[in-house]
């Protein structure tokens, strides 16, 4: 049995209607929301106010302590060696011969040479020095001074060199910061790289330090000593 339902029942329709009219109560109540006042209370005056008194900022009292002086550190008394005068206690006469001799002209007069000792500074063989009074000098055959002797020795070290291949392939340059110590005989040791750029032209610049000749060794007051030396190898390609 199918439900019966008038035409005039069904709401549906109205929907829109119904719509509007809850729109424009929606409208209404914030119209009357935005209008409505509040009553604001007035505030009465004071008869008798309260007098008010400046309040005295209560200011802490500090008491600055004197500085402590500081202690010193204990002196330390170094006994040092006391030297005693003693008198001579012995009644001794000392025998004293003087001779008398007549002086001329003719008289001759032996002067005997004074031997004179200078006391060398001995020089510890194990120190190694990187200031000396006479620096070392790189074929002193033909340098007579430092300067000359860098100059030949960066002539030298340029025509030894043999570029690695490997350094050459891969286009690998830079420049080889090498130390040595000039020994009491001249001769080259203790070599070191200060600064390197790769393990094949750091080991090309201790092959060529190595097979250096020998230097006219440096000497401190006239002493041979051992001097740190240091150079710089430039590896071009060309």
């Amino acid at each position: 049995m199918l439900p019966k339902k008038r035409k005039n029942a069904d709401l549906e329709k109205k929907k829109s209607l119904f719509f509007e009219i809850g729109l424009a109560i929606a409208l209404l109540m914030v119209l009357i929301a935005f209008k409505w006042r509040v009553p604001i209370n007035e505030t009465e005056t004071i008869v008798s106010p309260q007098e008010l008194t400046d309040v005295e900022e209560i200011v802490p009292i500090t008491r600055q302590e004197p500085e402590r002086p500081r202690e010193k550190p204990p002196v330390k008394i170094r006994l040092q060696d006391v030297i005693t005068i003693v008198e001579n206690d012995s009644k001794e006469i000392p025998n004293l011969e003087i001779e008398d001799e007549e002086i001329t002209q003719e008289t001759e007069v032996e002067i005997r040479p004074t031997e004179v000792s200078y006391d060398t500074e001995v020089v510890d063989e194990a120190e190694i020095f990187v200031v000396v009074e006479e620096m070392p000098i790189f074929r002193p055959d033909i340098c007579k001074n430092m300067t000359e002797g860098n100059i030949e020795l960066n002539r030298h070290i340029q025509k030894s060199i043999r570029y690695p291949v490997i350094a050459q392939e891969n286009g690998i340059t830079g420049r080889v910061f090498v130390r040595f110590v000039v020994g009491r005989s001249g001769k080259v040791k203790n070599i070191e790289i200060l600064r390197g750029v790769d393990p094949s032209l750091d080991q090309e610049a201790i092959r060529v330090i190595k097979n250096l000749p020998a230097f006219q060794p440096g000497k401190q007051r006239g002493v041979p000593v051992q001097v740190t030396y240091s150079t710089a190898i430039n590896f071009v390609l060309q």
